[in-house]
């Protein structure tokens, strides 16, 4: 049983109830009053009732002008990553064709979806990193269409930096919408946009119930709550260090959990000191603090073992690894939960948020138990084919009739008898 030096204060239960009765009344009228009902919710949830909530170059133009070129040039670099690194996944994605047995012909392709959209947050923050991994990403898959919408900020429209970074990373519409009417208008195909066939990004509660509620009609690629990091640290690792990693994440709201596992109790109550000492001059002082006192989490493990166990049983969207260098392969090997992995003290979750080339959107509350984040292959449908001559049917159909036969499928046995009786008399 590990030693909890902190513990999490009892979280204010969100009422998951009520945001389910909210979205899906919203999105049943929203599907039936279209475009009036999509005006309505902007004007009274965001301020914003424009003529055309599209985008038109004349805005992509004023946005670009208002950002120096310092700024385009990083976010240049930070797209050339997470494209390179995109571009690199889809390499490994081979279509296949294989003779599995004489006459028998099996394969796959990789085919990009027609349309995707993208949901790019931007309530709290400006979130222009968003663009690169949800609007960047599908287009190295090849996909067509991607629509990208983001929330209105101060009734101006499109916070400026996330525009240009919209555009940079290759959308083709842009739409200047938030929340739940956003990803209805891409799902449903109001406002002029053509419905897409895959929505993906993060938001708030009220954009993943959303999703959850719309897939089936679309794809998705995930259900992402508040964001949340672990760090795994032994009595090597700088308490400075993980203390400003632990509150870089909880920077981004008050329910977003920060997590010290350690196999040093001296170095836990060290990081415990950190953070407070931190927190004095925090940038994000006011949101950092809520979050540590509501989520954050102290953990002692008695070893190496104890301490990958925790955190498989978390399952974080962003796990680090700050041990001693001759442990970080051990703990690699052994670690199976997690959305993305940050090997070594040099390695922090800001990087694979912003710029190194890595998808930062990333499964959370548990989910990667069972799935990984957001990555090129999630744009791709592998579709398989099969092509048998009459000498695969000959040495196929024996099987696949007796089978249908014994699940009381006769039609479908006579329809490989039917190949096999042709088959013979071809012979």
């Amino acid at each position: 049983m590990a030693e909890v030096l902190k513990e999490a204060a009892e979280s204010r239960a969100q009422d998951d109830a009520r945001i389910r009765r909210d979205v899906s009344e919203m999105l049943l009228r929203i599907e039936r009053d279209g475009e009036r009902a999509v005006r309505e919710y902007s004007r009274s949830l965001d301020g914003w009732d424009p003529p055309d909530f599209r985008v038109g170059a004349a805005a992509i133009l004023h946005a670009a002008d208002e950002l120096d070129d310092e700024l385009k040039t990083h976010i240049a670099f930070a797209l050339d990553q997470v494209r390179a690194f995109a571009s690199r996944q889809r390499d490994t994605l081979q279509d296949l064709r294989v003779e599995t047995l004489p006459g028998v012909v099996l394969g796959h392709r990789h085919v990009p979806v027609t349309a995707s959209g993208a949901y790019v947050p931007g309530g709290r923050y400006p979130m222009l990193a968003s663009s690169f991994m949800t609007v960047a990403v599908p287009k190295v898959a090849g996909v067509g269409r991607v629509v990208a919408c983001a929330p209105p900020r101060a009734g101006k429209g499109i916070h400026p930096a996330m525009l240009y970074a919209m555009d940079a990373s290759g959308a083709d519409e842009i739409v200047c919408l938030g929340g739940v009417q956003a990803l209805a208008t891409m799902a449903f195909g109001l406002l002029g946009v053509e419905p897409v066939d895959l929505i993906v990004g993060a938001g708030n509660a009220y954009v993943a119930e959303a999703k959850r509620q719309l897939f089936g009609r679309v794809g998705i690629d995930l259900l992402a709550g508040p964001t949340e990091v672990v760090v795994i640290a032994d009595d090597t690792a700088d308490a400075d260090l993980v203390a400003a990693d632990l509150l870089g994440q909880a920077e981004h709201g008050p329910t977003s959990p920060a997590v010290l596992i350690t196999t040093s109790r001296e170095l836990g109550l060290a990081v415990v000191d950190a953070v407070e000492r931190a927190l004095l001059d925090w940038p994000t002082r006011e949101i950092a603090a809520e979050a540590w006192q509501r989520e954050g989490r102290v953990l002692v493990a008695r070893d190496r073992d104890e301490a990958v166990e925790l955190s498989d049983q978390l399952a974080p969207e962003h796990l680090e690894l700050q041990v001693a260098a001759h442990e970080l392969d051990a703990y690699a090997g052994a670690l199976r939960n997690y959305g993305s992995l940050f090997v070594g003290a040099d390695s922090t979750v800001a990087y694979g948020d912003k710029a190194v080339g890595t998808n930062h959107v990333l499964p959370t509350a548990g989910a990667a138990r069972y799935t990984g984040g957001l990555w090129v292959g999630k744009f791709l449908k592998t579709l398989t084919f099969q092509e048998l001559t009459e000498e695969g049917t000959r040495r196929v159909a024996p099987a696949v009739a007796a089978i249908s036969h014994a699940e009381g499928f006769g039609g479908h046995a006579r329809t490989a008898e039917l190949r096999l009786e042709r088959a013979g008399a071809a012979q």
